[in-house]
């Protein structure tokens, strides 16, 4: 299976930002987010948009670490690729809507594994987990502006389709 030159420079994207992971950061400012809805809203093929985030986490994750949360994680990176395909275009309110679908999925996953399944429980973990969420935003909408207009860049001077 032969990769088209627009997939070529989507995958390249990809990469660099992925590698950006493995690089020290604050807490939750990572390009995961971004490459999940990046990927959902340029790949053709969805299968290769699914597989991008999911991959760049398993590579990443082997240096990283996988945890009790990993398979939630990957869940909510595959349905940030899935509203990807419904919404078909990065801007603001897709980046955070993004945000928000990782925020609410990743924290009900540790809420189920690490806290009381009470109404105390659920409060205490999403209060612990606003402060994150913040840099959770500036990262995705950083990543988010990155990939899309550095991609933009590339298509027009590369005349990609």
């Amino acid at each position: 299976m032969s990769l088209s030159k627009k997939e070529t420079v989507l995958i390249s994207f990809i990469v660099v930002a992925v590698l950006v992971r493995l690089l020290p950061h604050p807490p939750n400012v990572a390009p995961i987010t971004a490459v999940a809805l990046f990927a959902g809203t340029h790949f053709g093929r969805k299968h290769w948009a699914l597989l991008m985030p999911l991959l760049a986490m398993v590579v990443t994750d082997i240096f990283l670490g996988f945890s009790m949360i990993t398979p939630i994680v990957y869940l909510a990176f595959t349905a940030i690729t899935a509203l990807g395909f419904v919404i078909k275009k990065m801007h603001l309110g897709s980046v955070l809507l993004s945000s928000l679908l990782f925020f609410i999925v990743t924290n009900l996953g540790v809420w189920f594994l690490y806290y009381p399944l009470t109404p105390e429980g659920f409060t205490t973990c999403f209060t612990h987990a606003i402060p994150f969420f913040g840099y959770s935003i500036l990262g995705d909408l950083f990543f988010s502006a990155a990939l899309l207009f550095g991609y933009r860049y590339a298509a027009k001077r590369l005349q990609l389709a």
